[in-house]
């Protein structure tokens, strides 16, 4: 009443002011970006606000941050690269937005189709990185990205993502992602172990 909430709100407004200054002393000299600076900062115990200042400064990304997807290739001793794909379409089938296109590899000798891609594109514009086209993936052949750092000028040139932008290697996917990794090698090599066993 008479003002008294809008002085209430401007104290509030003037507290996180101070603190903000106060936390910038105690922290000078300390970038943003460490893992202790970040840990309080972000916390519950944070006092006033702080900007990063990106893009000099950039917050780490958790291991399950997902955004573009990508595919994945096997690396060869011989430097030659086999995809994962098998151009099966489930990827597009189950995206909501639909916004992957493939076109298999015929074999021209017989025209029976090659399990591989042809062509492989992805509209990074349309795509909302659900994840839903790397969860079900039968192959382990698409996966989702860390670099969010995608603005341009041309969109249809930079943001229709062809095969050869997609493909990255496996020790790509396991830099990015290494626990999933892990634990993903684990089960394909218990896979096929009793795959062996059973043959034996």
């Amino acid at each position: 009443m008479y003002g008294m909430g809008m002085i209430k709100g401007l104290g509030v407004t003037l507290k996180h002011f101070v603190e903000t200054y106060l936390e910038d002393l105690r922290w000078i000299g300390k970038r943003y970006d460490s893992p202790e600076s970040l840990a309080v900062r972000q916390g519950a115990r944070a006092r006033g606000i702080f900007t990063v200042q990106y893009p000099e400064v950039k917050l780490p990304v958790p291991e399950e941050f997902r955004f573009v997807p990508f595919l994945v290739y096997e690396e060869g001793p011989d430097g030659g690269h086999k995809p994962r794909c098998t151009s099966c379409g489930i990827c597009s089938k189950v995206c909501p937005p639909q916004c992957i296109w493939i076109v298999r590899t015929t074999d021209p000798a017989t025209g029976r189709p090659v399990p591989e891609p042809a062509e492989f594109y992805i509209d990074i514009d349309v795509c909302m990185n659900c994840g839903l086209c790397a969860e079900f993936c039968p192959f382990d052949a698409i996966k989702m990205d860390h670099n969010y750092e995608l603005a341009t000028w041309d969109r249809l040139r930079d943001n229709i993502h062809d095969k050869e932008r997609l493909l990255k290697p496996v020790s790509y996917y396991a830099s990015i992602r290494p626990a999933n990794h892990a634990k993903e090698e684990a089960a394909r090599a218990e896979k096929e172990a009793a795959k062996a066993a059973k043959q034996a």
